[in-house]
């Protein structure tokens, strides 16, 4: 009797705690009702006005489900901040209300917070903070030794204080990197101890701030940079007042460092009422020109002795308006570009003007020394163009110019191919490569040509001619006389590229408000495109291609052996005017027929086979 009261007494708190379990179950939801109407707990709910409630949504059981457009907009907000950019910006794309909430300068503030902790102004522009992230986030400078075992691509070092970056320069033993708010920052290269213990040299690993309130910076315009011993910095310094005024004026200053230690050597203020925003470097170091443009479009020159800048001494140096700015007052510049004997102006209006300063470097770039004037070397020359100019590259002798159609013309000495014409004949004049349009960056050196260019599909990719040797153009040892694709992987957001000797360097950063805005060539301008050369076989006149195809079969034909032919069909397909993926699929099958052609016998293949 006993044990049985027990086994009652047992049910009956066993069938309490089911009682109590159902009643819980049954508050639960009715405390819940405000939230979901689910017993597995919040369940929240996308919905777009414009876009109406998803389907399926509403089903049998499961009750009416909420919206985020419920939540406080602030808490959408900061829970939004704490996504990668990446994901910001495809959330973004996927209904309205995303774009708006993802859009927002909210969640942009908190976004640049997060990622540049020290950052105290937003900077500029129509969206200050939506630009300020997305600088922060895509700088980086990457670089690829042509020499050694590792030819990867690298990563510098990213200064925490960098506000995105806007231009760098490699000098002999450094890097120098200027930022959008005039910081100029020396990057290092060191001997760093490796994760396996070894000590091995590094570039760009450590990293100082050399100087603020730059403007901008220049050095030695040769292309090797084992002339760039001096650093000079178009800066901005506060000056005390004159004897009798209270308070300080705001003077531009070009202040000269050793790029070996970032010393400071020499500096040079100008008169209040002067404002630069430009230097370049022109001659030899014992006859250094200096030339500023001023916000007004002139410019300025003051000649000086590198030689003598580590001797401590004061001295007045004559600032005297060029030539270019005195022939033609209603010009006015908007940018310079140089090297060591020539110097390249673009007007406001897309005109180009050139300053050429040896007869070598004349007669490579026009073919003739008709016009030259020994006596008269900073006279300009005007370039005939087809369309405004916006941007350009200058080499030792030729160069390089974009219109506003995004179309490519190339000038000067062609010894190598560097033009990307598709032969080795000299311009004297711009012309056009037709297969080539649109590109981000274009950079010309000493014997070869870089173009940066973006695919359909938003990826980057390096394209260049010229001569190979050194691995200046990684995947082409033997140099191409057309624009041929690199074996280079090019980081997404790349915008500026620069070839040394030793390396190949590659500037990452991306500016919502600053980009080439290149518009659609008319029709009417299509059909009459100056007549192509050789290499470039428009599609227009099918006399004259047919004429190439015939001279590339004969050249094909004039190799010895099987793997001659291959590299010369890989010429060719790079001087075809076709699209860069059919460019890139003709590539890889020739790769791979080469490779099973080179790898099946064991004697060099003959032309037969």
């Amino acid at each position: 009797g006993g044990q049985g009261a027990w086994r009652d007494e047992g049910r009956s708190r066993e069938g309490a705690v089911r009682m109590v379990r159902r009643s819980r179950r049954r508050k639960l939801p009715k405390f819940t009702t405000g939230l979901c109407g689910r017993e597995e707990g919040l369940r929240v709910k996308r919905s777009c006005p414009s876009c109406g409630p998803e389907p399926g949504g509403e089903e049998k059981g499961r009750g009416n489900p909420i919206s985020f457009q419920l939540f406080p907009p602030e808490l959408v907000e900061h829970i939004i901040s704490f996504l990668p950019v990446r994901d910001v910006v495809a959330l973004g794309q996927t209904c309205h209300y995303f774009h708006e909430v993802c859009d927002a300068e909210g969640v942009w503030r908190r976004i640049c917070r997060r990622l540049s902790p020290r950052l105290r102004e937003q900077g500029s522009g129509v969206r200050p903070w939506k630009r300020a992230a997305i600088l922060n986030y895509t700088k980086g400078l990457y670089f690829q030794a042509f020499g050694g075992r590792r030819r990867c691509l690298s990563k510098s070092v990213a200064p925490l204080l960098a506000h995105g970056y806007r231009r760098f320069l490699p000098t002999k033993d450094h890097v120098f990197i200027l930022d959008y708010v005039g910081t100029l920052f020396f990057l290092k290269n060191a001997l760093v101890s490796s994760t396996l213990g070894q000590i091995q040299w590094k570039r760009a690993c450590r990293y100082v701030v050399l100087c603020r309130g730059a403007k901008d910076f220049a050095s030695d315009p040769r292309c090797d940079t084992v002339y760039r011993k001096y650093l000079y910095v178009l800066a901005t310094r506060e000056q005390p007042g004159v004897v009798g005024t209270t308070g300080s004026r705001v003077c531009d200053c070009v202040e000269v460092y050793l790029q070996s230690s970032g010393q400071r050597v020499f500096k040079m203020t100008f008169h209040h009422s002067m404002s630069f925003k430009q230097i370049v470097l022109v001659g030899q170091e014992t006859q250094r020109a200096l030339l500023l443009l001023t916000e007004e479009g002139k410019i300025y020159s003051l000649v000086v002795n590198e030689t003598q800048l580590d001797q401590p001494r004061s001295y007045t140096v004559q600032l005297a308006l060029r030539k270019v700015s005195r022939c033609l007052p209603h010009l006015r510049v908007a940018c310079m570009a140089s090297n060591q004997s020539s110097t390249l102006y673009i007007t406001d209006q897309g005109g180009v003007y050139f300053e050429v300063h040896t007869p070598g470097v004349y007669r490579d770039l026009f073919g003739t020394l008709q016009a030259f004037d020994p006596l008269d070397q900073q006279m300009p020359l005007a370039l005939s163009l087809p369309a405004k100019i916006l941007f350009c590259a200058l080499g030792y002798n030729h160069l390089g110019l974009v219109d506003e159609f995004g179309r490519i013309f190339m000038q000067g000495n062609n010894r190598y191919g560097q033009l990307g014409t598709g032969d080795k004949m000299d311009r004297g004049e711009p012309t056009q490569v037709h297969y080539l349009q649109r590109p981000i960056a274009l950079w010309c050196g000493l014997n070869h040509s870089l173009v940066l260019s973006q695919s359909s599909d938003f990826s980057k990719e390096l394209l260049g001619c010229g001569c190979g040797a050194g691995g200046r153009l990684p995947g082409w040892p033997k140099g191409s006389a057309s624009f041929v694709k690199l074996h280079v992987k090019v980081p997404l957001c790349a915008c500026s590229l620069c070839s040394t000797r030793e390396c190949l360097y590659m500037l990452s950063s991306h500016d919502i408000e600053h980009h080439p805005s290149y518009r659609d060539l008319p029709a009417n301008r299509v059909v009459g495109t100056p007549e192509p050369s050789l290499g470039a076989g428009a599609p227009q006149d099918p006399g004259g291609a047919a004429r190439a195809c015939e001279e590339y079969l004969s050249q094909i034909h004039s190799c010895p052996t099987l793997q001659d032919r291959m590299e010369k069909m890989k010429e060719i397909v790079g001087w075809m005017p076709l699209m860069a993926a059919q460019k890139d699929f003709f590539w890889e099958a020739l790769d791979m027929l080469q490779k099973a052609a080179g790898g099946g016998g064991s004697g060099p293949p003959t032309p037969e086979s």
